[in-house]
């Protein structure tokens, strides 16, 4: 069951909040146990197959967590982490893994995908990493409540379990024991409703048309029968960074706006990260419970940078390696997380050895114009260095990252619809290329044109835009009822898409 789905907007959501507010007038426990059991029902609509798998996880973790707080011992710890990555890598990278080593013992180059397994548990990646935070807050004395009905919601409440955030034990089981929440809000309900639909503009309108511009070019690059034009590659490539920022952005929106409406307060995962001027600071903007969670249970627990900055850089980089194979069992994963703990090691390179011109340090007006400068080119050049990044991450195989990134950088020339270089003949001298076919628009003018219209939209919203919790009240009703028109137009007509995260 999607979000953006008719059954579930106009049929689970209605049914759960009803159902919820009715029976919190009896039995507040009734009322969390309602939630918990409409939860299990909405991960099971997926494939009910995986409810025992889910229901085992829960249990399993559960029963670990009071033997850490009776008795804190690290073998228990430990025992819980291993069990559960044993289960995340046995479902998820035991295909990768045996196809990696049949490619090395036979000599061959890794440079594939390993073949995705046909029925991956849904949220597996997501549901595991909030249990292993659990037990590791347990044993530093940091969750205490075990009461398994509100255990049972903090990992399976819907709106977070399919694809985050990722939540930690104590933002979440305190709330649940707030008298409010039980009692009915308007006002929540409306805030809750305006984010939900805020959200869902994002998906069904922005993002899931930003995936059709980029889809036909990577195809072709996966097939590899054709060579990718520079204006074929940066479309591609640019209507990508902004599909995925709108679709995994427009859920986290959603999922805050879901938990709204009773009052829930679900963490901010997304802080406008492509007005970032660094690589740190694209990460303490972007997926920001993921970043927390590989800091505090990954990064700090290798030594974090206590020891020395080599040790610092090299905990760093397997941070980052890491977290790239989190998103999924391929090579390309591993390449984009390498690449983003390299850009992170050059960072604090740069920072620790920079000094600053002297026009930069003086005051005035040369001073202000020097920052203005050196901020407008940290921004290009993390830009720059994160859209490189998504093709990769995008990318079938390292062959077609490639063979985008060959033609992002000029190499396979440039072609433009002729009916534009006819218009304007002077274009013919820059657009000459060994392509035959665009591969981004329908290859007339007004598909150039609604490329390019499309990507000056969607660049605008993420880099001149406030995000969506910095929006007044006000300003969000405002823009409710025409996102909420054209969203709803989508839902009803047309057909509802997966979010990419769901595949993570």
């Amino acid at each position: 069951m999607l979000f953006n789905s008719v059954e579930f907007i106009f049929g689970f959501v209605p049914a759960v909040l009803l159902g919820f507010f009715l029976l919190a007038r009896f039995s507040r426990a009734v009322a969390l146990g309602w939630l918990t059991a409409a939860s299990l029902f909405f991960y099971g609509w997926w494939n009910p197959a995986w409810l025992p798998l889910l229901l085992a996880s829960m249990a399993f973790n559960f029963t670990v967590g009071r033997a850490l707080a009776s008795a804190p011992q690290r073998r228990w710890l430990w025992l819980g982490i291993g069990v559960n990555l044993a289960l995340l890598t046995h479902y998820k990278y035991a295909g990768f893994f045996h196809y990696t080593l049949m490619l090395a013992l036979e000599g061959g180059a890794p440079a594939a995908s390993a073949p995705a397994l046909p029925d991956l548990p849904l949220g597996i990646s997501f549901f595991t990493f909030t249990q292993i935070a659990f037990l590791v807050d347990v044993h530093q004395r940091k969750a205490a409540d075990f009461n398994p009905v509100r255990y049972g919601l903090f990992v399976t409440y819907y709106p977070h379990l399919i694809a985050g955030p990722i939540l930690h034990h104590r933002e979440m089981m305190p709330q649940f024991e707030r008298p409010e929440i039980f009692r009915f809000n308007p006002a929540w309900l409306a805030a809750g409703i305006t984010i939900f639909v805020l959200g869902l503009f994002k998906k069904t309108v922005l993002a899931d048309r930003f995936a059709g511009l980029a889809h036909n070019t990577f195809t072709a690059a996966a097939a590899g029968d054709q060579p990718i034009g520079f204006f074929e590659a940066w479309g591609a490539a640019l209507s990508y960074t902004l599909q995925l920022y709108f679709d995994f952005s427009g859920y986290s929106d959603m999922a805050i706006g879901l938990a709204l409406m009773i009052g829930m307060q679900l963490p901010l995962n997304f802080h406008s990260p492509y007005k970032a001027r660094s690589i740190t600071e694209f990460w303490h903007r972007w997926h920001m419970t993921l970043s927390r969670f590989l800091r505090d249970y990954l990064y700090i627990p290798l030594g974090g940078n206590r020891r020395g900055p080599l040790r610092r850089y090299t905990n760093l980089m397997l941070t980052m390696l890491l977290g790239g194979l989190w998103h999924g069992a391929g090579w390309t994963f591993v390449a984009w997380g390498a690449l983003h703990g390299a850009l992170l090691v050059l960072h604090g390179l740069w920072r620790s050895a920079v000094v600053l011109l002297p026009v930069v340090t003086r005051p005035g007006l040369l001073h202000r114009a020097g920052a203005r400068a050196f901020s407008l080119a940290g921004w290009l050049l993390t830009f720059f260095a994160v859209v490189v990044g998504w093709v990769i991450f995008r990318a079938a195989d390292l062959p077609a990252a490639l063979a985008i990134l060959h033609g992002m950088a000029g190499l396979n020339g440039a072609q433009l619809p002729e009916q534009i270089i006819s218009f304007v003949p002077v274009l013919g001298h820059v657009a000459q290329g060994v392509g035959k076919v665009p591969l981004l628009s329908d290859g007339t003018v007004m598909g150039a044109v609604e490329l390019a219209l499309m990507l000056a939209l969607g660049l605008a919203l993420v880099t001149l835009c406030p995000a969506m919790h910095e929006l007044r009240p006000r300003t969000r009703t405002w823009l409710l009822l025409p996102c909420a028109a054209l969203a709803f137009q989508q839902v009803l007509y047309g057909r509802a898409s997966e979010f990419l995260y769901f595949q993570f």
